[in-house]
């Protein structure tokens, strides 16, 4: 027999109706469910209002009424028979109010209910077998409240349920079984609650989960093999506990897995068999931790992996060369904020596809200058705030797609270290986001100058620095003469040689300037007149050769320029193979040339003989 409807199309003052059957009554002025409802009503959501309690009529005579929403109201009190006159109800949800307890088996009457949402109220407890009976729950909210703790047998019967959550309460213990009855759970949240210590059982049988949700809570350890039967787990979270150690294999036989979160935990070890086999694992976190170092194959079994973030760790200090081996999708990669002082050369040598690279706020003092090769694709490196004095001319020479950089915050030596890389700033301003922050840190006229601004005048006297300890010891002393001669007008210069075995040579870098500054050993040369040597030059010693002399290797012919105070040599190159192979062009040339001479001679007494017969014919 069907129900007696009243056929009405008015809608209360306070409320709007929609043809179809959805009713949402908002405002203060509401204290209970509005008379004038249409019988119609499938939908009926009731927001902001100041109903404090569901008595045992409030919702009768809506009997095609199948989804009830009391919300964000004062509601603290539902009446032990309230859902007696709504048996044909799906879906309850009384979140945001005032509910510290609910009676028991107070929905008993919905037998086909499969949503029920008592989120952000302060219930304290649930009574045992509250959910008893209602073996068509799917959906179950209830987060936000103030439940210390849970009965065994409270989710027993819910076989059909898919969401549970459980988030944001005052749970300091779980029962070992109370999840068993749940064999077709997929969702299950147990975050910001105060559970310290998980039975190893306690998710035993949930082969259907998919995602699991344990941060924020106090749990110190983790029992082996805890997740063993998760095999469909997409993904976990254990960030914001109190885990020290993770026992070995804890997350393997999740092939499924795409988003795994361990951090902010003080962890201090990793074991070397932590990760098993997880293609689908796009994201993975680690971070405010107190590791200092990690595992070298602890992503070896990450393959999918988009985005890692590994840093805030202020005890990491190394990593081993082939921890990113095996990530050739890797997009972004973060190991900003540890405690890194080194980078191996080949640590990021495969990850051929990565874009971002953040290696800001560590106490890196250099780096290999290979290091970026591989990052053809390159477009943002951030190297702020390290202990950087100077970086490899070719760094960035592969990075042609690199397009922001940040360099500034180190303290940047720009003595001639610095010049192949100031080189490349100065041609790549454009691509520094900060370049007017990359700061010469020296003491001299180049503090507080930014290393663009450098120019190749500011390196002139670098080559002599860069090649001075391979140079033979220089003795310079005039010429002896009579104290009646003349002044003289040269000065004469010799090489003496440290012993070795070899032959004695100058080794002289191609392309570069030799500086060599002679104050030193002109102020101790040998006396022969037993005066006592003078500080300071002699008047007939040519000044330009006092201060500096430079020596350049050159394709010319040996010169000497003067030029902003040097003197400039430039010479040919003295190794032996190349000076006999000069000595063996210039002689082929002689020859060739005295050959053609002759070959020209003969030529002309030829012609003129020639001449002369045919002159003689009549």
């Amino acid at each position: 027999m069907l129900p007696h409807l009243h056929c009405t199309t008015e809608c209360p003052g306070t409320c709007k109706c929609d043809p179809n059957g959805a009713v949402l009554c908002v405002g203060s002025s509401i204290t209970d469910v509005p008379k004038q409802i249409p019988a119609t009503t499938y939908l009926l959501q009731m927001h902001n209002t100041n109903m404090t309690v569901i008595n045992e009529r409030s919702l009768a005579g809506l009997d095609l009424m199948l989804r009830f929403s009391l919300t964000h109201s004062l509601l603290h009190t539902v009446h032990p028979e309230a859902f007696r006159v709504a048996p044909q109800l799906l879906s309850v949800k009384l979140s945001s109010n005032r509910l510290v307890a609910l009676p028991p088996r107070i929905f008993s009457p919905l037998t086909h209910l499969d949503q029920l949402l008592l989120d952000g109220n302060r219930l304290e407890s649930i009574a045992p077998k509250m959910f008893e009976g209602l073996s068509d729950l799917q959906v179950i909210d209830l987060s936000r409240n103030n439940l210390g703790s849970l009965a065994a047998e409270l989710f027993t019967g819910l076989s059909k349920l898919h969401f549970l959550n459980l988030g944001r309460n005052s749970i300091k213990e779980l029962p070992p079984t109370i999840f068993h009855p749940l064999t077709n759970l997929k969702t299950l949240f147990i975050y910001n609650n105060e559970i310290k210590m998980l039975d190893g059982g306690v998710f035993a049988g949930l082969d259907n989960l998919t995602e699991l949700k344990l941060h924020y809570n106090q749990i110190a350890s983790l029992p082996p093999q805890l997740f063993c039967s998760l095999g469909k787990m997409n993904t976990l979270t254990l960030s914001a506990n109190q885990l020290q150690t993770i026992p070995e294999k804890t997350f393997y036989h999740m092939p499924e897995m795409k988003k795994l979160t361990i951090y902010n935990n003080p962890l201090l070890t990793l074991p070397d068999q932590l990760m098993g086999h997880m293609p689908q694992l796009q994201e993975f976190y680690l971070y405010n931790t107190k590791l200092t170092t990690l595992p070298p194959n602890l992503f070896a079994n990450m393959s999918g992996m988009i985005t890692l973030n590994v840093h805030i760790n202020d005890r990491l200090s190394e990593l081993p060369s082939d921890l990113f081996c095996c990530l050739p999708f890797l997009d972004k990669l973060s190991l900003k904020s540890n405690n890194l002082v080194q980078l191996h050369p080949q640590l990021f040598s495969r990850l051929t596809r990565l874009r971002l690279l953040y290696l800001n706020d560590n106490k890196l003092q250099g780096l290999p200058g290979d290091i970026f090769r591989a990052l053809t694709q390159v477009s943002t490196i951030d190297l702020k705030n390290n202990q950087l004095t100077t970086l490899p001319g070719e760094s960035f020479l592969t990075n042609s797609a690199l397009k922001f950089l940040n360099l500034s915050g180190n303290p940047w030596d720009c003595g001639c270290g610095i010049r192949g890389i100031a080189k490349w700033i100065k041609h790549n301003q454009g691509v520094v986001a900060d370049n007017d922050e990359v700061i010469c840190s020296t003491r001299d006229d180049r503090a507080r100058r930014t290393i663009s601004s450098l120019s190749d005048d500011d390196f002139l006297h670098c080559d002599a620095l860069m090649v001075k300890s391979r140079l033979p010891t220089w003795t310079t002393k005039p010429t002896a003469r009579p104290q009646s001669a003349p002044p003289p007008t040269t000065l004469v210069t010799t090489a003496t040689p440290e012993p070795q075995t070899g032959p004695p040579h100058v080794t002289v870098l191609p392309s570069s300037t030799l500086a060599l500054p002679l104050q030193a050993s002109t102020s101790s040369l040998p006396n022969t007149d037993g005066a006592p040597p003078s500080e300071a030059p002699s008047a007939h010693m040519p000044t330009v050769f006092y201060h500096k002399m430079v020596l350049e290797v050159h394709r010319e012919y040996v010169h000497n320029n003067h030029q902003r105070g040097v003197d400039f040599i430039w010479f040919l190159p003295s190794e032996t193979t190349f000076t006999w192979f000069l000595m063996f062009s210039h002689i082929l040339l002689v020859a060739v040339g005295v050959f053609l001479l002759l070959a020209t001679l003969y030529y002309l007494y030829r012609l003129n003989k020639s001449i002369n017969t045919l002159r003689a014919e009549p």
